[in-house]
């Protein structure tokens, strides 16, 4: 099977829905890496209106228990994927061998940076500021290690033991690469509160070398997905949402190149910080330009795949979270530039992904909850 393959033969859901009732192992029997995507697209809802240019103080409340959401489904998932490792280890153990799972180990430690940013954004007036602070570093860190485990880990699994055939590239391929530019994005955050000196510069040094590493490896496997397309065209109807993760990288990169460059000041001298200021937006607006690009032709095979058909299934998580975090690079962008455009376009992106994130918000929840087909176990 190649990696452009979705599986999706599950038991009758309604049928799995009444074992589930008198069985309630059942509901962790496959809890896989790529439901932490619904805490990525949850949690990057709240955090985009946190900082949304013109309309952020409207939004505060909304964007809080949005933010609160993403945190009850983050221990959630949390608690089930440990139930799901005591109750089928075998299952467990089988993710990192499956060459399309094994690229959703990156989802988990998203998740954790994720929604620990968003306790630092808005959970600091539910938890207070110091409690905030502790609860988003110690995510930061967790979500940190993990996602440097992915980028390595992954990538060194790919090259040696799973197979993958011309044909195999796909937006999941990103998965793994990523967790690290998330990682620069929210430590920036982060920054001010750490203690002045040898430390601030650790932490910025450590975010712009993460940056770095995931930037490049992003451009190498979105190279790959580019190549593919070509040759192999669109591929499984299953797999066409994952086209949107290409968004994540580029987003993010605009995010913590913009944020990094922000609280330069608070580490680096004035000709420096300004320095680094004035880089997040010469490489942003390129890079925007770029997403653009991407976006427009993710529509329009989109579109066109969903006038075939299109079945849902967890990828249209991926509709959210690369949205959300071009939605945080123009507000960046729009910050340091002043500009009026950026800003409304900014509004506008974010108009876009609330009503993505509340479809597949909606689907996941009648195909879980309601059908229970999401969380059968693969036939």
């Amino acid at each position: 099977m190649n990696a452009t393959t979705v599986p999706t033969a599950r038991p009758p859901a309604r049928r799995f829905f009444v074992r589930e009732l008198s069985h309630p192992g059942l509901a962790v029997s496959n809890i896989t890496p790529n439901w932490f995507a619904s805490v990525m697209g949850t949690g990057i809802v709240a955090n985009a209106a946190a900082t949304l240019p013109l309309v952020a103080p409207i939004l505060h409340v909304p964007a809080m228990l949005i933010w609160m959401l993403a945190a009850l489904l983050l221990v959630g998932l949390l608690v089930a994927t440990a139930a799901h490792w005591i109750r089928y280890p075998q299952t467990a153990r089988s993710h990192h061998t499956n060459p399309v799972m094994a690229h959703f180990y990156g989802a988990p430690p998203m998740a954790m940076l994720t929604v620990g940013a968003g306790t630092l954004l808005l959970g600091q007036n539910v938890i207070g500021l110091p409690a905030a602070v502790m609860v988003d570093a110690a995510l930061w860190v967790a979500g940190t290690a993990l996602g440097l485990l992915s980028a390595v880990a992954v990538p060194y699994l790919t090259f040696t033991k799973l197979a993958t055939s011309d044909d195999s590239a796909f937006g999941g391929w990103l998965m793994p690469v990523v967790p690290p530019m998330v990682s620069a994005a929210t430590g920036a955050l982060l920054i001010p509160f750490v203690p002045a000196g040898q430390a601030r510069l650790t932490l910025m040094l450590a975010c712009y070398a993460m940056f770095g590493l995931s930037l490049l490896a992003s451009l190498i496997v979105i190279t790959l997905i580019w190549g593919r397309l070509a040759r192999y065209k669109v591929g499984a109807a299953a797999a066409v949402p994952t086209l949107w993760i290409v968004l994540g990288p580029l987003g993010q990169s605009i995010t913590a190149a913009n944020l990094l460059g922000g609280n330069a000041h608070l580490v680096v001298p004035g000709p420096w910080a300004e320095a680094l200021q004035l880089f997040g937006v010469i490489f942003g607006v390129p890079v925007l330009g770029f997403a653009l690009l991407w976006a427009a032709l993710a529509t329009a095979i989109t579109i066109r795949t969903a006038r075939e058909r299109l079945p849902f299934s967890l990828t249209w998580w991926s509709f959210t979270f690369p949205i959300g975090t071009c939605v945080t690079g123009i507000t960046g962008l729009a910050l340091h530039t002043g500009s009026v455009v950026l800003q409304v376009f900014a509004v506008a992106a974010f108009v876009v992904l609330v009503g993505a994130w509340a479809t597949v918000a909606i689907r996941t929840f009648h195909g879980s909850v309601i059908r229970g087909g999401l969380l059968a176990p693969a036939a």
